[in-house]
C-alpha cells in the first residue's frame, strides 16, 4: 500500500500532522490499513523506524457515540489492571478526534483454532475478575447495551424503525421491504413471544432490568474479526469504541452470531460451556437468559446486516472504505440477513445449539 505521505492532498499532510502533534515527533509516512465503517485506520511510521496505529474516528454528528472516549479510556482502565491482550493507548486528541495506540503486528485469526477460542474465554474471564475493582465506577454502558429482556424487544424494533426513511419505490428497496415485511416481521413477532414465555416459565420478569452485580464488562464488538494473531501465536484483541457495561448474554450471543467470523459447531459448543463457567456460577439466570434471548440478538445482527441500505451509514462506508458498487453491496447484504434469519428460525425450532 501507498504511504499517505507520498500523497500531496492537504487531508494526507493534516492527518500526518496530526499524528506528529500527538506523538511528539515526527511521523514520516501514514499508511492505510482496513478500518471499519465508522473511522480510518494508519500505520504510522516515523523516522527511525517505530510504528503506531493512529485512527480517525467519524464525524460525532453523524454517529454522536463517544467512540473515542470508550476506546481510549478502556484500553487505560485495562492497562491499569495489566491486561496484556489488548493494545496500548498512546494519546488522543477529542478536538481532531484522532489517537494513537501501540501497533500490534499480527495476522487475522482465520480460522480460528481451539487454542484461540480458550484465549477468547480467558480474556472475558480476566474482564470479569475486574468486574468490581476501583475506576468500574466510571465506565460508561456498553453501546447498544440491554439489561432486560423488553431492552432486546425494544432495540429490534427501533432498529426495524430506522428503514422507514426509505421507501419500497425507490430504486433498488423492493427486496428490502419484502423481506422486512413479511420473513422478518413474522419471524421477529414469533420470537419475542417465545422469549416472554420463556421468562414466564422460569419466573424472570422480561421488562425488569438486571441488577449490577450481574453487569459484566463487554467489548462489545469482541470475536476473532477484531482479533490479531502475533508471530508468538498470541492473540491480541482490538476495537474497543463500543465496550462498557453489558448483559454476558448479549456478549456471548454477538460472539456466537457475529456475521464478521464462523465458527464451527465444535468451537461454538467450547466457548459456550466456557461462558457458562465464567457466568454462569455468580448468575444463576445467565442460561435462562441466553436461550431465551439469543434469537432475539440474531434478529438485531439481520438488521444490522442492512445498515448499507441507510444513506447515513452508507455515506460513512463510503468514506472509510473508498469506491463501493451500492448495488453489489446491498445484494450480499440481504442475502446474509436472510441467512441470519434462517439460523434464527432454527434456534427457535432446535434451540441454539450451544450443547
Amino acid at each position: 500500500m501507498s504511504s499517505l505521505a507520498n500523497q500531496s492532498s492537504p487531508d494526507s499532510d493534516s492527518l500526518r500532522h496530526s499524528a506528529t502533534r500527538l506523538l511528539g515527533k515526527p511521523v514520516v509516512a501514514l499508511i492505510p490499513t482496513h478500518g471499519g465503517g465508522n473511522n480510518r485506520l494508519f500505520c504510522a511510521e516515523t523516522s527511525d523506524g517505530s510504528k503506531y496505529a493512529f485512527k480517525v474516528y467519524g464525524n460525532r454528528e453523524e454517529d454522536p457515540r463517544d467512540r473515542m472516549g470508550a476506546e481510549v479510556g478502556s484500553l487505560k482502565f485495562l492497562e491499569r489492571y495489566s491486561v496484556s491482550a489488548v493494545p496500548k493507548p498512546i494519546a488522543h486528541d477529542r478536538q481532531s478526534g484522532c489517537a494513537l495506540f501501540e501497533w500490534v503486528e499480527g495476522t487475522s485469526v482465520n480460522p480460528p483454532s481451539v487454542i484461540d477460542v480458550d484465549s477468547a474465554l480467558r480474556f472475558v474471564a480476566e474482564l470479569q475478575a475486574l468486574g468490581g475493582v476501583d475506576g468500574t465506577e466510571r465506565l460508561p454502558l456498553a453501546s447498544a447495551a440491554t439489561l432486560s429482556g423488553d431492552a432486546v424487544a425494544r432495540q429490534i424494533a427501533s432498529r426495524r424503525a430506522r428503514f422507514e426513511v426509505l421507501s419500497p419505490e425507490d430504486e433498488g428497496m423492493s427486496d428490502l421491504f419484502d423481506f422486512l415485511n413479511d420473513d422478518f416481521a413474522s419471524v421477529s413477532l414469533a420470537a419475542v413471544n417465545a422469549a416472554k414465555s420463556t421468562y414466564k416459565d422460569a419466573g424472570l420478569d422480561f421488562d425488569q432490568e438486571l441488577t449490577q452485580t450481574q453487569w459484566v464488562l463487554s467489548p462489545s464488538d469482541f470475536g476473532f474479526h477484531n482479533t490479531l494473531r502475533q508471530k508468538s501465536g498470541r492473540l491480541v484483541f482490538i476495537d474497543f469504541e463500543y465496550f462498557g457495561w453489558d448483559d454476558p448474554a448479549k456478549l456471548v450471543s454477538d460472539f456466537l452470531l457475529h456475521p464478521g467470523m464462523t465458527l464451527s459447531r465444535p468451537f461454538r459448543q467450547r466457548f459456550y460451556k466456557g461462558a457458562m463457567a465464567v457466568y454462569g456460577n455468580p448468575d444463576p439466570a445467565f442460561k435462562t437468559r441466553l436461550t431465551a434471548l439469543y434469537p432475539l440478538y440474531g434478529l438485531c445482527w439481520s438488521l444490522i446486516i442492512l445498515n448499507e441500505f441507510l444513506p447515513d451509514y452508507w455515506a460513512r462506508r463510503v468514506a472509510a472504505a473508498g469506491t463501493l458498487d451500492a448495488k453489489v453491496v446491498r445484494s450480499r447484504q440481504l442475502q446474509k440477513a436472510r441467512s441470519m434469519l434462517a439460523h434464527v428460525e432454527e434456534s427457535m425450532i432446535e434451540g441454539p445449539r450451544f450443547d
